[in-house]
Parts: structure tokens; sequence; C-alpha cells
């Protein structure tokens, strides 16, 4: 990833309303969350909301999927593993005990499916 997409990202998650929505989006994975529920849940107006959407789309945090007469925004899951690595990139001089804690701390969100077939 290259500096100046990385500080797009930076930018865009700077400011309260926007890093709230784009957690919040996040929690909802797979199924996404309707624009005017992410207003109605932040509290925020639909003309507010619709503009910190939109830079978090530029961003290319969140997209958009349009439903009939709503607009369902979903998390880009790569692009939030491509952010972390960027910020990691250069971890621990060589020594891959040193970020355990750091890849740990992801584990318990995303728990590695166990296989029905053992």
């Amino acid at each position: 990833m290259e500096s100046s997409i990385a500080i797009e990202i930076f930018a865009a998650l700077s400011q309260p309303t926007r890093l709230e929505a784009f957690r919040l989006i996040v929690a909802q994975e797979p199924e996404g969350l309707p624009a005017g529920e992410i207003a109605r849940r932040l509290d925020v107006p639909q003309n507010t909301m619709s503009t910190h959407l939109a830079i978090l789309t530029r961003a290319g945090l969140i997209e958009a999927d349009r439903q009939g007469r709503s607009i369902v925004y979903r998390a880009v899951i790569d692009r939030v593993r491509e952010i972390a690595s960027f910020l990691v990139q250069d971890c621990c001089g060589g020594r891959p005990q040193l970020c355990e804690p750091l890849v740990a701390d992801f584990t318990p969100c995303c728990p590695p499916k166990v296989s029905s077939h053992a």
C-alpha cells in the first residue's frame, strides 16, 4: 500500500462520526447496514451521514449496494487487512515473537473455523 492511500484512509477515519460509522458497519458484516439505519443508530441527520459514507467509500473502506430503495453499506475487509498490514509491515525487526501479542489481539474476533470432518 502506498503512503498516500494510507493517509487517505486515516483522514477518512479521523472524524468521530465516520469512525463510529465504520466500526458499526464492520460489526454488521457480512450483511451490511442500510444508510438510514446507520444514521438512526448514530443519531446523525441522513444528509450528513451520506457525506460521511461517501468519504469512507472514496477511501475504499466501505462499499454500497443498492437493494431496492435502500443503499446497504458493507465494510471492505480486504482494505482493513491492507491498512493493518501497512501499519505493521516492518514490525519487530525480524523477531516474530515480538508481534505475537498483536496477532493474538486479532484472533478472538475471528477464530479459525473448525472442520467438521475430524
